[in-house]
């Protein structure tokens, strides 16, 4: 399978701090690569690389075959690019959005017009198309604004952490849109700070700390590194907590921890739903009330700190909340 995007060894520094510190990776032609990481990872610094907005110090990138270095401009053709924020116009409605943008890319007012036309369809945005964007809610502004990285029919799409700050109605809406663009034909490298994101989006996964790939996989295979599900059993009585601890260790396929201000012992295991039936009996048999009980799938957080030992905290001087675009 061809690869759509490739990044090998991709360094970028700034004064003291590294961005980026030799990453590499490769997004195989119509599928998903979730880059994931917490802000100050560099991922949208990868993003900015890969799309023609940044020069790196050191290493190669291509996109649609196309060397990013040699031929920014042939680059910028093929792609779409989708920021943290919606870099829409509030006093245009969302057809002259569009439109503008087709206009910018030199499609022709008529032919403008009529993509425009179809991409509100698409986008679900069909009723809205003559209100002023300023009128829009935070999901349908995601919405335009993915709307117009796809103006031109782009063959490789970058969407930089498209739904943060969207609730969770509007999140599902914009997977459901990236579900339908990947299933025409669309190569898709995302950022996310969601590991359900990643999950339900991308085919391979790559977990990015402090401007290098700690680690690569399926959302399955990630999930296995960091131990897969977690047990959290809070006790009523606190001073039951080490009792508790005892109880389950031989139902965690891991060391349990324990939360003395919180009254919570946690353990991680492999059988999911049979661990906590198992775990039940265990502190029934012996008398041990429990105020909450819960199986809980890793975290961003739980993938950080199995991976590095460290929580998802930012220090990368590029901080992904800038807006970017690559109209």
């Amino acid at each position: 399978m061809t690869d759509a995007v490739v990044a090998e060894g991709l360094v970028k520094r700034y004064g003291e701090v590294t961005a980026l510190d030799g990453l590499s990776l490769r997004v195989p032609q119509g599928t998903v690569l979730g880059v994931l990481g917490p802000n100050g990872a560099g991922k949208t610094t990868t993003v900015r690389v890969l799309t023609t907005l940044l020069q790196p110090d050191s290493g190669r990138a291509e996109v649609a075959g196309i060397d990013v270095l040699k031929d920014p401009r042939g680059v910028r053709k093929r792609i779409g690019l989708s920021g943290q924020y919606a870099a829409v116009d509030e006093y245009l409605s969302g057809r002259e959005n569009l439109a503008m943008v087709g206009n910018l890319y030199h499609l022709g007012r008529r032919t403008a017009k009529a993509r425009a036309t179809e991409l509100l369809e698409q986008f679900s945005l069909s009723d809205a198309g003559d209100r002023p964007v300023k009128t829009y809610s935070g999901g349908m502004r995601r919405r335009l604004d993915l709307a117009g990285a796809l103006v031109a029919d782009p063959p490789v799409l970058f969407l930089d952490e498209p739904t943060t700050g969207l609730d969770p109605r509007s999140r599902s809406e914009m997977w459901d849109v990236v579900r339908g663009l990947v299933a025409a034909g669309t190569t898709l490298l995302l950022t996310t700070q969601y590991m359900e994101e990643a999950e339900q989006l991308a085919h391979d996964i790559v977990v990015v700390d402090r401007g290098r790939i700690i680690a690569e996989g399926t959302a399955d295979q990630l999930k296995s590194q960091v131990g897969g599900e977690r047990l959290e059993v809070v006790v009523a009585d606190p001073s039951q907590l080490e009792q508790t601890r005892g109880l389950l260790s031989s139902v965690a396929s891991g060391d349990p921890s324990t939360d003395e201000h919180t009254r919570r012992v946690s353990i991680p295991v492999s059988t999911g739903t049979a661990s906590l039936v198992e775990a039940l009996r265990r502190l029934d048999g012996a008398g041990i009330a429990v105020s909450d009980v819960a199986l809980r799938r890793p975290t961003l957080d739980d993938v950080f700190l199995s991976l590095t030992g460290h929580g998802a905290e930012s220090d990368d001087p590029t901080t992904s909340d800038e807006t970017v675009a690559a109209r």
